[in-house]
């Protein structure tokens, strides 16, 4: 797949953006302007970001240069989605349980070379994919303790500690936010066939090889975001990552 810079290209993005744009007012999703907004800011920072990366990517100092900057913004969007922006550093350690041990293991191994191009190319996604997997999971396991307040009331009037009584609420349904990436590892080459198996073949090697990208980076992933939610769902129990609303009620 190649993508001419052309005329063409600008239909295609003006035409796609309508279309979410006349789904989202048709199902009310309420989401049209942050869609055009997010549309407009991904060509924006894409330009500037592939002149940025071009120069990160020439040393392995460069490289972690921009992996550090694109794990701030990460933190930062994170915190945002979920309404812990004031639990920032507890998030930051939620995500770094998830890239660093996925990342060091991944360079020490072998497995890839180590130099700017691969700190950048693989922590962009480890990165991408751990902050997902924080969203995906605060929010539900935030909604879940909004919901079931009575369970966790019950459980303390029982004597359980306050994280065992969290715990009872948020534990059966603490792995929702790592299912996206079990069903797309599952699927893999029978569903879908995502960007690192493309870009492989793309770049000039061989479908073995970009199969071996492919899977290198879906395992990244699922060991990634099982540390991220693991310690997400301890720092939460603790009273550690709370939104304001839920502090009161949990004694946090």
């Amino acid at each position: 797949m190649t993508v001419d810079l052309g005329p063409g290209l600008v239909l295609a993005l003006a035409l796609l953006l309508a279309l979410a744009v006349a789904a989202s007012l048709v199902g009310r999703l309420g989401i049209a302007r942050e869609q055009v907004v997010a549309a407009v800011r991904a060509v924006a920072q894409l330009a500037a970001v592939s002149l940025v990366v071009a120069a990160a990517v020439q040393t392995l100092v460069g490289g972690i240069a921009f992996a550090a900057l694109m794990f701030t913004i990460a933190v930062w969007t994170t915190t945002g989605r979920v309404g812990v922006r004031d639990c920032w550093p507890f998030t930051a350690l939620a995500l770094l349980a998830g890239v660093l041990p996925v990342l060091g293991l991944v360079l020490v191994s072998g497995a890839t070379p180590v130099n700017g191009t691969t700190v950048v190319a693989l922590g962009g996604i480890v990165i991408g994919n751990m902050m997902t997997a924080h969203t995906l999971t605060g929010r539900r396991l935030f909604a879940e303790l909004r919901d079931q307040r009575g369970i966790y009331e019950a459980g303390l009037a029982l004597g359980l500690q306050r994280h065992e009584a969290i715990g009872e609420v948020i534990d059966p349904v603490t792995a929702e936010g790592l299912v996206p990436n079990l069903d797309q590892t599952k699927t893999v080459g029978l569903v879908t066939l995502p960007g690192a198996f493309i870009g492989v073949l793309l770049g000039g090697g061989s479908p073995l090889q970009a199969g071996a990208a492919q899977v290198l980076v879906l395992v990244a992933i699922m060991a990634g975001q099982a540390c991220t939610v693991t310690t997400l769902t301890w720092l939460i129990a603790r009273g550690r990552v709370v939104p304001a609303d839920l502090r009161s009620t949990l004694h946090a």
